[in-house]
């Protein structure tokens, strides 16, 4: 199938099973359903609330296909993997891309058993072995973009996984993403990127709590401006057919994988993120390494806004929620009581516009104060990590902003904490100081990428 079958043959097959998001809220009995990412409200015809009683559809005609298809799209379910749709080993090769790491490709190929396997050696100045595997050696460093290039043009599989040698695949990872395929128009299913071994140092706790691989236990579509906005090279499979079509971008040395992730949906297919496959990786614990490592992705940004104006925003917020954030982020009585007012305002338009549904005021209120925490997560977030260096100056010239900013970091990182901690391997201080360095770092990569691109675009809030 070619990338220009993606629209006419989107039609899921009988037995494809999708179950509602977790985080999905039902309103009125079922009659709309409050969820996704972007966060939108759904409503339903009395047969599809029928269908979706049990919080699970089974597709078994045209009708039942086109709303799972849409459950799917909004990002409200996800798919339901099936043994029955499980991709056989002899169909996938697996890609290592490698420089200079000898003992993780050993470690990396004691795992994969019988898959047929390509080695692309980029360059190391220590030819690569790997008994069993095919070896490709580039003779200079091309980045690991031209290295996958070059494994997946000399695999013949349907399907390919890319693995970096410093990574091992989990017990079951390839039969649990493989089975997303079942779906026609996915051309790339990633897994959850998890520590290695017992993590030890509070980097490396907080590495294991929070890596910037690590998108979640979450499932869910990939899409940009989304809470799966892309998946990380470390670990994906493809259809080699789809990816052969598209290919990485050789020329980008960071964040190719985000840019391969976003061209893929530009030529209409889809790409699934499944956390129930999981890959360890060796995280980078050492400070330099590691400081230097989240300050490279952060230089990824502007590249990316450059090919795709408008998906790397700090910020995407509505008028009147920037207007309240604004507001309430002047730490002021004042400020509160106008964001207050904005937000009533706000809600009374929307009340108008949910009129159809049972409670429309009480499912208005819901969708405000929604929209007015996720402005102001968002406001913190980018205070302490994209705009650091202007709120650092601002805080040097004004009393007030420098309690607003440390009480933002505070606050913003005791709220992270809370909700990545889990079962408490990390104590609230060392996680906010690890929180905010690896903020700091990110956003100088970001403040290097715009001056090397004289370009401000990944600096742009978007307000829509």
């Amino acid at each position: 199938m070619s990338t220009d079958d993606a629209g006419t043959q989107e039609r899921l097959p009988d037995g494809f099973t999708v179950r509602l998001d977790e985080k999905v809220r039902r309103l009125d009995d079922g009659a709309a359903l409050l969820g996704g990412s972007p966060t939108r409200l759904l409503r339903l015809a009395p047969k599809a609330v029928d269908l979706l009683a049990g919080g699970e559809l089974r597709v078994r005609d045209a009708v039942t296909a086109g709303l799972a298809r849409r459950l799917l799209d909004a990002g409200i379910a996800h798919p339901v993997p099936r043994s029955d749709d499980t991709v056989t080993g002899s169909a996938v090769t697996v890609v290592i891309p490698v420089k200079d790491n000898q003992a993780g490709v050993d470690r990396l190929l004691a795992t994969l058993g019988d898959l047929p396997v390509i080695v692309v050696d980029d360059g190391s100045a220590v030819p690569v072995r790997a008994p069993g595997a095919a070896v490709l050696r580039r003779p200079e460093s091309g980045g690991p973009a031209a290295a996958r290039n070059l494994g997946m043009a000399h695999a013949t599989t349907e399907f390919v996984a890319f693995l970096d040698s410093d990574v091992v695949p989990r017990p079951g990872w390839l039969a649990v993403a493989s089975a997303h395929f079942a779906d026609p128009t996915v051309a790339l299913v990633a897994p959850r990127i998890v520590g290695m071994g017992d993590p030890r140092g509070w980097l490396a706790r907080y590495e294991e709590l929070r890596s910037s691989l690590d998108l979640g236990p979450r499932p869910g579509p990939v899409e940009s401006r989304s809470r799966v906005a892309y998946v990380p090279s470390a670990a994906m499979l493809v259809r080699r057919e789809m990816v052969g079509q598209v290919a990485f971008d050789e020329a980008m040395t960071v964040a190719e994988d985000v840019d391969l992730c976003w061209r893929l949906r530009e030529h209409g297919w889809r790409l699934r993120y499944e956390p129930a496959a999981q890959v360890a990786h060796e995280h980078r614990v050492v400070f330099r390494k590691w400081f230097g490592r989240k300050a490279f992705y952060g230089q990824g940004a502007a590249p990316l806004a450059e090919r795709h104006p408008g998906r790397v925003p700090p910020m995407v917020l509505s008028p009147w929620s920037a207007g309240a954030a604004a507001l309430l982020s002047t730490g002021t009585r004042t400020g509160a009581v106008g964001a207050a007012g904005v937000s009533t305002a706000a809600g009374v338009r929307l009340t108008k516009t949910l009129r159809g549904l049972r409670h429309p005021a009480r499912s208005s209120a819901r969708l405000i104060a929604m929209g007015l925490g996720a402005a102001a997560w968002q406001f913190a977030g980018a205070a302490c990590r994209h705009y650091w260096p202007v709120a650092v100056v601002a805080a040097c010239c004004s009393r007030r902003a420098r309690r607003t900013l440390v009480a933002v970091a505070v606050a913003e990182g005791v709220a992270d904490w809370v909700t990545h901690d889990g079962p408490g391997r990390m104590d609230p201080v060392r996680y906010v100081v690890a929180k905010r360095l690896d903020d700091v770092a990110y956003g100088t990569g970001l403040w290097v990428g715009v001056v090397r691109a004289r370009s401000a675009a990944a600096l742009r809030p978007i307000i829509e």
